[in-house]
């Protein structure tokens, strides 16, 4: 019989809809505006009594929450408007002090039912929620600066491993290495012995009458594996610290050579925002110098946590937090904190052969920070501001080595739990490999990103609202089910978008209210089909299944090409064009999906089975097509 489902597609196709309604859900749940209270640092404790403070201070201040509850080791704080969020946010903030970090946030309100079964509502974008943008450039130069610097390290541990006397091996301002050896004899030795274990090297030899010297520089594409090494491996920090500002969505991404773009969502706290990503630390790991021996080049530093106390350290590098591939902290078996270190290959040949000739002597762990400060001179006459960068190192833990270290090893003689969590944390992370400073900042208000929200829902309504008033004057009836269709189309595509975990943006916005106009335009083509098959004498239920069949070679060719075009968008475009390519992506496979199956379904359900003699498809003023049923 025409224009009958059987049962089971009938089921399918309910089932489907009934799904995508369940996760579809979630976005009439609106966000709470909030202030979320993190710790300065992964050790500083986040528990009831913090709790109890942000509220005592609210109270003081006159300010109304609406709940306040411990979440993910951090406070949230809900607040029914964006006026009293801003004042709690400062109130929260003064009366916790610098050991804490108070964010403008957005906190769920999805109930625990739907959550449980992983439904949630769609992302949004920075244009949408507001929140910070940072673009950050790396320092290349530092880069293969502090690379050659760990060179240096090694090759004077190399040749002071082979016996081979130098004089000097000094890093010179053009980026290259310059050995001085007392003969001929010893540089080609030590040459050979380079060679043989850097391949990276270009080198040559020189001689005048003070000495004989080997130079070295890294060769191009070297160069270009660790500047590409920076940028990535900086990236990967950027996102583990991003990642403890509990910010969802956020975009941390290349732009260009030696740039990244970090964008975060519901944060409005700049400066706090700042103060986690622009840590540009490094970790240096040297041995304590020993007293009355001065054949070493020694420093003198600070320690991190008790500035008044030195140690005086060896210049030489042993590795660099860039060798750490995991970090834990935990106890060792008299209940004191320790971190357990795991290393590369490279990294922990570099501490065993350091350390096999240094047991009972103590180890320091450095922690490198790459700062710039803003300073006004006179250029070309001109006073203009320019960026001073500059350097501050402190010990952060400082340690006997108990035996020969390898791969794995452990520090001690911490100071406690807190200090041992964030120093396991900071490796565990990954440090910088080079200094990023901040060449530009912006922050989006939430009530920007409201206005982008209301103009862009405003927006898809109109939209619908003329299509759908279009296929009630043209299609009576039909345009009811094309109607219906459309909503069970945009419904899809907030379900599927929630289910995907994709990023609403301005730019998707517009792709939905493409959509709209795009999902109607399979039924507007079957439905002409139908009118066609009728004025050409097809009885009505066989002019329905003609209509159906025949249009969908065309559909499907028009649909699948637009496809393509989102796809390659998708491809090569970058943050908002991204952001419309999925929409519309999606929008199409949703509106094949409900315009072809799914008002195919209540077509047969209202006209499938029955005797017809009219079809309420033509225009309202025009006269109803009549035609009997065969």
């Amino acid at each position: 019989m025409l224009n009958r489902y059987p049962l089971w597609k009938s089921l399918l196709i309910v089932f489907a809809l009934a799904l995508g309604g369940l996760y579809a859900l979630p976005n009439l749940y609106p966000d709470d505006l909030a202030v979320q209270v993190s710790g300065a640092s992964s050790a500083t404790p986040i528990d009831e009594f913090v709790l109890t403070q942000a509220d005592e201070a609210l109270a003081a201040a006159g300010l109304v929450s609406k709940a306040a509850e411990l979440s993910d080791n951090s406070v949230l704080v809900r607040f029914a408007d964006s006026d009293t969020q801003l004042r709690g946010k400062a109130v929260i903030a003064d009366a916790l002090g610098d050991d804490y970090v108070a964010a403008l946030n957005l906190a769920p309100t999805t109930p625990d039912w739907l959550t449980n079964m992983g439904a949630g509502p769609m992302k949004l974008g920075l244009d949408l929620r507001g929140g910070v943008h940072f673009l950050l450039e790396v320092d290349m130069v530092q880069a293969v600066a502090q690379r050659l610097d760990v060179y240096v390290s090694e090759i004077k541990s190399i040749l002071r491993t082979e016996k081979l006397r130098y004089r000097s091996v000094i890093h010179q301002d053009d980026g290259s290495l310059r050995i001085k050896f007392t003969s001929a004899e010893v540089r080609d030795q030590a040459r050979s012995e380079l060679k043989s274990s850097y391949s990276e090297f270009l080198m040559n030899a020189e001689e005048d009458g003070e000495g004989y010297y080997l130079n070295i520089t890294l060769n191009e594409s070297s160069v270009r594996e660790i500047e590409d090494y920076a940028v990535n491996q900086n990236l990967t920090t950027l996102r583990n610290r991003v990642n403890e500002l509990g910010v969802a969505e956020p975009l941390v991404q290349r732009q260009g050579r030696n740039r990244i773009v970090v964008q975060l969502p519901g944060i409005q706290d700049t400066a706090a925002a700042k103060r986690v990503l622009g840590a540009t630390a490094n970790l240096e790991f040297r041995l304590e110098a020993k007293a009355g021996n001065s054949s070493f080049s020694t420093e003198t530093y600070n320690f991190r946590t008790t500035p008044a106390r030195t140690a005086v350290l060896e210049k030489d590098i042993i590795i660099t937090g860039n060798s750490v591939s995991n970090a834990q902290s935990n106890f060792d078996e008299n209940g004191m904190p320790q971190v357990n270190i795991d290393l590369d290959a490279q990294g922990g040949k570099l501490m065993n052969r350091v350390t096999r000739n240094a047991v009972k002597r103590r180890m320091a762990v450095i922690f490198v920070e790459h700062k710039s400060r803003q300073k006004v001179q006179e250029v070309d006459g001109e006073l203009v501001s320019v960026r001073q960068p500059y350097v501050e190192k402190s010990i952060i833990s400082l340690a006997t080595i108990q035996t020969a270290l390898g791969n794995s090893f452990r520090i001690t003689g911490l100071d406690g739990a807190g200090e041992a969590s964030e120093l396991a944390l900071l490796l565990r992370a990954g440090s910088l490999a080079a200094p990023i400073y901040f060449v530009e900042e912006r922050t989006v208000g939430p009530s920007l990103g409201q206005q982008n929200i209301d103009l862009g829902v405003t927006s898809v309504q109109i939209g619908l609202a003329l299509v759908v008033i279009f296929m009630l004057v043209f299609y009576s009836v039909f345009g009811i089910i094309a109607n219906l269709a459309l909503a069970f189309n945009l419904m899809l595509v907030l379900a599927v978008m929630s289910l995907l975990g994709a990023t609403l943006t301005l730019p998707g916005i517009a792709g939905i209210v493409l959509t709209v106009g795009m999902a109607v335009d399979a039924n507007v083509l079957i439905f002409s089909r139908i009118k066609e098959e009728l004025r050409n004498g097809l009885p009505a239920q066989s002019a329905i299944h003609a209509g159906y069949e025949r249009a969908f070679t065309t559909i499907f060719d028009a649909n699948i090409t637009t496809l393509l075009v989102a796809v390659i968008l998708y491809g090569v475009g970058t943050g908002p064009v991204k952001g419309f390519a999925v929409t519309l992506s999606i929008g199409i496979i949703t509106s094949m999906f409900t315009a072809i199956m799914v008002s195919r379904a209540m077509v047969n359900g209202v006209y499938g089975g029955r005797r017809l003699h009219d079809i309420k498809i033509w225009p309202l003023w025009g006269t109803d097509n009549k035609s009997a049923d065969q």
